[in-house]
């Protein structure tokens, strides 16, 4: 098995671990959710690397000794011991087995369910494809399960969270309906949360990206102009992220960060940097204006307010439901180690997360279309319309407009564009000037 999934792993969209070379795969906990032909065994493997680095992975596995369906062909991982082997997490009678479980919560095997709302156990499943860090299955158009793949011991951010927030009446959230647990590396740690899903919820980054669309197809109209101006919306988004970032100061830990904390900040902006250069080479141009902004974070004696955040905010996080806006996925960056990840920051890293995002869908299809460069100045108009009704809508839930922060706002945002250049070096090379434009321009090193 474990060859079979050596050369498997790597073309899963959520694998973490592409262009690193596996040393071995070692399955170390197996439970038996089905023993019947097809077998259905849930399991987490240990990944580890050439470098000596390891991670752990959540896989469900399907079995067969006949003919796989057609419909699961491009699932097949390989014939191991004359079964078919295959990635269960495709398979509705594979993913069904899951929902039981949840709906009636209990141990298996070392497997915890929990059970928190009302869950219909029959639903029939399909799966999500959309999706690269995790996998979800939609139960019926009523319920949605992600599973976490890649595995860090401990609890989740995002149920811990997102409980939270619906615990405190937040209308904001999608609350918890159930969840289970496993151990990774002796530790219990969140495998999948299940939550209503909101089928009929529109989200921000297809809302977005159509806006820009109908900006550019009018090319002798400004942003406030077109009928898919989305400035509206990004003030109600910045309304619903400040009253969230609120509520989570209430009802999760909170502090005020002094000089030490500024310093440490900036000292983790420029180890993220560091690693950022060595990966891409187009970044060192700009290496300067990036450490000069760091610098005067870690210069900076004014006390910042620090407190649990979203942590990977954008508009793919986001949803536009009929009752309004809601935010999705609290994990963080599934890349992040787990303790920075629950680590408390300012909220101004979400505010400088959701501004990147209306930069990219502003400027993603120039990318795409070189040549139509001279729309550029219509991406630009776009992008600081939004950004600015985003933080308009902030500013009136908070009371402070986060503007007024320039200097950390920046860092913040510069700090998600130099993560933005490693993930396209990496995933989407034609799209690597983006937030290399984004940082030229922050940084005041157009050309």
């Amino acid at each position: 098995m474990s060859d079979l999934i050596r050369e498997w792993l790597p073309r899963q969209r959520w694998f973490g671990g592409k262009g690193r070379g596996i040393t071995s795969v070692t399955e170390t906990s197996t439970v038996l959710l089905q023993v019947t032909d097809p077998v259905v065994r849930h399991a987490i493997v240990h990944v580890v690397y050439d470098d000596g680095e390891s991670e752990d992975y959540q896989l469900l596995l399907g079995a067969t000794k006949g003919v796989i369906e057609q419909r699961l062909e491009y699932a097949v991982i390989g014939d191991e011991d004359g079964l078919m082997l295959y990635d269960a997490m495709h398979d509705p009678v594979a993913t069904s087995l899951l929902l039981y479980h949840l709906a009636s919560g209990g141990d298996v095997d070392g497997l915890s369910f929990v059970n928190a709302g009302d869950v219909d156990p029959s639903l029939p499943g399909h799966l999500m494809t959309a999706e690269q860090s995790n996998t979800s299955v939609v139960y019926g158009d009523a319920v949605i399960l992600k599973v976490f793949r890649r595995l860090q011991p401990g609890a989740n951010p995002d149920i811990e969270v997102t409980k939270a927030l619906a615990d405190a009446g937040s209308a904001y959230v999608a609350r918890p309906l159930a969840w289970f647990d496993g151990l990774v590396e002796g530790e219990t740690t969140t495998l999948g949360l299940l939550q209503p899903y909101l089928k009929n919820g529109a989200e921000g980054w297809a809302m977005a990206t159509a806006s820009v669309r109908d900006l550019f197809a009018e090319a002798d109209l400004h942003a406030d102009e077109v009928g898919g101006d989305f400035a509206g919306e990004s003030e109600r988004l910045g309304v619903a992220t400040g009253e969230v970032h609120q509520l989570m100061a209430e009802t999760l830990p909170s502090a005020m960060a002094g000089p030490t904390e500024s310093r440490q900040t900036a000292h983790q902006l420029h180890e993220r940097l560091d690693a950022a250069l060595a990966v891409v080479p187009e970044l060192a141009p700009y290496a300067d204006g990036l450490r000069a902004t760091y610098d005067a974070i870690a210069d900076r004696t004014e006390p910042v307010p620090v407190q649990r955040v979203h942590g990977d905010f954008h508009l793919g996080q986001v949803l536009r439901t009929q009752e309004g806006w809601v935010l999705l996925d609290f994990e963080g960056e599934p890349a992040r180690p787990l303790s920075e990840r629950r680590a408390l920051m300012s909220p101004l890293r979400d505010v400088a997360g959701m501004l990147r995002s209306f930069d990219y869908a502003a400027r993603h299809l120039l990318a795409e279309r070189p040549d139509e460069r001279h729309l550029a100045y219509r991406a630009a108009e776009w992008a600081e319309r939004n950004r600015g009704a985003f933080c308009d809508g902030y500013a009136r839930a908070v009371g402070a407009d986060p503007r007024d922060e320039a200097e950390l706002l920046r860092a913040f945002e510069l700090d998600k564009a130099v993560y933005e250049v490693v993930y396209e070096a990496r995933n989407r090379p034609a799209w690597l000037q983006v937030p290399l434009g984004s940082i030229a321009r922050l940084v005041g090193a157009e050309r």
